[in-house]
C-alpha cells in the first residue's frame, strides 16, 4: 500500500510563489514599463525643443565644414561632434528623445514686432541684466530662436551671419536678463551662445529662449 506525501506548509507556499511568479512574470514586466514615464519630444517639451534645436545647430555648423573644408575644419567638427555628444546625454537626463534634431529653429515663433519705418534705425529700451549693461543697437535676426551651443570657456557666441569681433547683446524677453558677448566663431544660426553666455539669460531648466531680442552693439 503506498502513502501519499504530504507537503508542510512552507514548500506549498514555495510551490505557490514559484508557479505566479511564471504565470505572472509577463504582466508584472508589462505593468513595469507602463508606469516609465513616456519620452519626449520637441513638440511636447520646451527643454525638449531647446536641446533638439543645440543639437540641430550643431549639425548645420557640420555640414558647412564638411561641405567648404579649410585647414581648420577637422578640428571644428572634433570639437562639435564632442558638444553634441554631451548634448545628447542631457536628451537623456532630461527623458527626451535621444538624437532628435530639430532643424529651421526659426519656423513656427511667436510674432514679431513690425519693423521700422525705412530710414529710421531700429532700437529698444536697454533691458538690465546678467552682464547686459546699458548698450542698445541695431536688431537683428528678428524671430530667431537661440539655444547653446555646449561649448565652454568666458561667455561668447557663434554666428552664420556675423563675422568673429562682433559684439551682440542678446535679451531674453521673458525674464529682461541680457548679455553682450563677442562673436568668436561661426555657426548654424544667427546667435548661439555658449555655455556660460547662456547661463546668464536662461530660465531655470529650459535650453531654449523663444521670445529673443538679439541686437548688433558692436
Amino acid at each position: 500500500m503506498s502513502r501519499r506525501r504530504t507537503l508542510s506548509p512552507r514548500k506549498k507556499l514555495a510551490l505557490l510563489v514559484s508557479a505566479a511568479a511564471v504565470a505572472g512574470g509577463g504582466a508584472f514586466v508589462m505593468a513595469t514599463t507602463s508606469n516609465a514615464a513616456p519620452v519626449q519630444n520637441a513638440s511636447n517639451s520646451t527643454v525638449c525643443q531647446g536641446l533638439a534645436t543645440a543639437l540641430g545647430n550643431n549639425q548645420t555648423f557640420i555640414d558647412g565644414q564638411r561641405a567648404k573644408p579649410d585647414a581648420q575644419s577637422q578640428a571644428r567638427i572634433a570639437n562639435r561632434d564632442a558638444v553634441i555628444a554631451q548634448i545628447k546625454v542631457q536628451q537623456a537626463a532630461s527623458n527626451c528623445q535621444v538624437g532628435e534634431s530639430a532643424q529651421g529653429p526659426q519656423a513656427a515663433q511667436p510674432a514679431q514686432p513690425a519693423p521700422s519705418a525705412p530710414g529710421k534705425q531700429q532700437t529698444t529700451a536697454p533691458a538690465q541684466g546678467a552682464g547686459g549693461g546699458a548698450a542698445t543697437g541695431r536688431q537683428v535676426c528678428a524671430g530667431s530662436t537661440v539655444t547653446l551651443s555646449g561649448e565652454g570657456g568666458a561667455p561668447a557666441a557663434s554666428s552664420n551671419q556675423f563675422p568673429a569681433g562682433t559684439k551682440l547683446k542678446v535679451t531674453n524677453l521673458d525674464n529682461n536678463k541680457s548679455t553682450t558677448v563677442q562673436v568668436t566663431s561661426v555657426s548654424g544660426s544667427c546667435a548661439l551662445l555658449n555655455n556660460a553666455a547662456f547661463e546668464q539669460v536662461r530660465e531655470p531648466g529650459k535650453f531654449l529662449i523663444r521670445r529673443a531680442l538679439i541686437e548688433k552693439v558692436g
